[in-house]
């Protein structure tokens, strides 16, 4: 069996991806991963021996749309990514998407005549009554007084399709397929999968949409802590981690309002450079950067995790029994930033920019023993069946297209 998975996103989208390659594989399938080209995520793919397909700009280069002539722009480039991603597909069994790689991928198996599956790390993205859809332009609001979580979502699908159908619907008369005229639909399809864990991210089953709710997809990761490192951490109590992953536009004053909060616990700081660059703000020798290192190891080390709420880190903290802190910046991470403080596992910053003060009195909430010892009861209750759930439903559904072309 010969397996296609396509993602356009962050490292939260790839790693994931990554961990069912390996997991698709085990179960004996051929895979092949098609994902933007950062040097990063061909080190993640070739470290676990999983082909990468390049596929797009690097994913470091883009922006969220701030209009809709941005937003019809992006679709238009994210549905050109057609060719790379049907020449993959060629010869293969069963196509599943993540991230921005729906508009094309789709397509893909559509034209293939393949089983195709879209899946989200995160219930916030999938129409619900139970809660507001997200917003899907920088700076957009929702409408005085409409409260009605129906409404919004009516008035969300309305949003997809200006901004997205013409730059939809214009590719795939290019290649021969019929217009879509319910694009968020066609995006999230009747039966999205949803690769998040139960406990940290339960799913409210509605009659309107069938998710089938696999639990997350993880990567283990054996990598030895570097050495430096792990002299820090041997050198004293465990240190706090500060770190926000893949979001670029965090600025100098949060590394520096997070190291001054930590310090005002008593606590090391330990900060995690990433995309933003971050940096120490002085020589003093209760501080240490790190690059990309292993989370999983590394989270079972520290005191507590403050970061921006990815799925994937959070997803990692919660596994170590680590409480957290969670600075939202964008998108699902205010979901993230709600459910720790919900589960009593740490606490939700309010906003995207902590100061020294709003960020010491999360972290007390954080470092409390009670929250401690709440982490590490949700630990335990974390799966770890994700990927292996998520492999045979993906095989099982490709093994039935094969049977019924045969007969």
């Amino acid at each position: 069996m010969r397996v296609l998975l396509s993602t356009y996103g962050s490292r939260g989208d790839v790693e994931p991806v990554a961990g069912l390659a390996v997991r698709l594989r085990e179960l004996g399938a051929e895979v092949r991963v098609c994902a933007p080209p950062d040097e990063e995520f061909a080190e993640l793919l070739t470290g676990v021996g999983v082909p990468l397909v390049p596929v797009g700009p690097p994913m470091g280069s883009m922006v969220r749309p701030s209009s809709a002539a941005e937003a019809s722009r992006r679709v238009s480039e994210l549905a050109a990514l057609y060719d790379t991603i049907a020449a993959a597909a060629e010869g293969y069994d069963a196509l599943l998407a993540t991230g921005l790689a729906h508009f094309a991928s789709r397509s893909v198996a559509e034209k293939l005549d393949i089983p195709y599956v879209y899946a989200t790390f995160c219930s916030f993205l999938l129409p619900s009554p139970y809660h507001p859809p997200p917003l899907v332009l920088a700076g957009e609001s929702v409408p005085p007084g409409v409260t009605d979580n129906r409404v919004l979502w009516d008035l969300n699908a309305r949003t997809f399709n200006a901004l997205h159908g013409e730059a939809l619907n214009t590719h795939r008369a290019s290649i021969g397929l019929p217009r879509v005229d319910d694009v968020r639909g066609f995006i999230f399809t009747d039966r999205p999968w949803l690769a998040a864990d139960p406990t940290l991210g339960p799913w409210r089953q509605t009659p309107d949409l069938d998710v089938v709710h696999t639990g997350a997809w993880i990567l283990p990761d054996e990598r030895p802590l570097p050495a430096g490192l792990l002299a820090f951490l041997d050198a004293g109590e465990p240190p706090v981690y500060a770190g926000f992953g893949s979001m670029r536009g965090v600025s100098e004053d949060t590394a520096r309002a997070a190291i001054e909060a930590i310090r005002a616990q008593g606590r090391r700081a330990l900060v995690g450079r990433g995309w933003a660059g971050l940096a120490l703000i002085d020589d003093r020798d209760d501080c240490f950067a790190v690059g990309e290192v292993n989370h999983q190891a590394l989270f079972a080390r520290v005191a507590a995790v403050v970061h921006h709420g990815g799925a994937g880190t959070t997803t990692t903290a919660a596994r170590a029994g680590a409480p957290q802190v969670v600075v939202p910046q964008a998108g699902d991470q205010l979901y993230w930033a709600g459910r720790v403080a919900d589960l009593g596992i740490g606490a939700g910053h309010d906003g995207p920019t902590p100061t020294t003060e709003s960020l010491s009195a999360a972290l007390r909430t954080a470092l409390a023993p009670e929250t401690r010892a709440r982490a590490s009861a949700v630990a335990a209750a974390i799966r770890t069946d994700g990927t292996t759930m998520a492999a045979k439903l993906l095989l099982d559904a490709a093994s039935r297209r094969k049977a019924a072309r045969w007969k």
